[in-house]
């Protein structure tokens, strides 16, 4: 979702890679800017397409490195980006690369990316569970996915995706982007969101992976009750499960998609007596 010179784009655009780059150069200056990133700022960039966000990103950070998939793409960026002093272009797949390896000279750094469709769940599972010392991920994404990653407890995109960004980030749409600044134009409108990386996590607990392991349980069967689902999850009796609720002040037929995050996190806390 990027966007360089003519030359640049004159290339077949792979739809198995999600290829939908931006034709707007001013757009790639107000993504930079609405991701906050500075002039000390180090960065990663996943996705360098043609390179248009790479450039500006160098203008306005001390350091960028920037994952691209696509082999065929690296001639021209090495083209387009041979000014730009401060960006290191690695080629592979974001998904298979030693992340930990490869950003461990930034320090700690942020995300800048155009994430395509079909990866955008995936990615971002595998970034907030990553460990490392990501201050903000700033990202393009479909306007639905967007929406699940800022949703509520009770609406319709409130689910794991939600519960994993705003447990150590807070997420925001900060730019709706409509088809058409897309070449070639994807079949629905996209949205930028940032994410600055908490102080802290949003809610208390004692046990990281209970926690989780709770909200997995609460969105596993989203017509069921959360008793049906720690049940089902938990391998305990119906028994267990309410009174386990009720400690908690939750009603035995509460739903896991209208809980919240300090609910699961009042769950995690005192689920050792309950699992006995």
């Amino acid at each position: 979702m990027k966007k360089g010179n003519k030359k640049a784009t004159q290339f077949h655009h792979k739809h198995s890679l999600g290829q939908n780059f931006i034709t707007d150069d001013a757009l790639f200056e107000q993504l930079v800017t609405l991701s906050g990133v500075q002039k000390d700022d180090r960065v990663l960039e996943i996705g360098a397409g043609a390179g248009g966000m790479t450039k500006v990103l160098s203008k306005h950070c001390e350091k960028v490195i920037s994952v691209e998939v696509d082999g065929t793409l690296l001639p021209l960026l090495r083209v387009a980006l041979h000014h730009c002093s401060n960006v290191e272009l690695v080629h592979g797949d974001i998904m298979r690369l030693n992340l930990k390896e490869i950003t461990a000279p930034l320090g700690n750094f942020h995300i800048v990316a155009n994430i395509p469709y079909y990866l955008t769940t995936d990615l971002m599972n595998m970034l907030l569970s990553s460990g490392l010392p990501i201050e903000s991920i700033n990202v393009m994404v479909q306007a639905e996915a967007a929406q699940r990653m800022v949703a509520k407890p009770g609406e319709e995109g409130w689910g794991m995706l939600a519960v994993k960004t705003q447990y150590s980030y807070t997420p925001q749409i900060v730019l709706d982007v409509p088809s058409c600044m897309f070449t070639p134009p994807p079949k629905v409108d996209s949205a930028f969101v940032t994410m600055q990386r908490r102080a802290k996590p949003s809610v208390d607990i004692t046990d990281e992976a209970m926690f989780f392991k709770i909200a997995k349980a609460a969105f596993a069967m989203r017509r069921k009750t959360m008793a049906n689902n720690l049940i089902a999850s938990f391998r305990i009796s119906r028994e267990q499960a309410e009174k386990w609720l009720q400690a908690c002040e939750l009603e035995n037929n509460v739903r896991g998609e209208t809980m919240s995050l300090v609910d699961f996190a009042n769950l995690a806390n005192c689920a050792a007596e309950y699992l006995k």
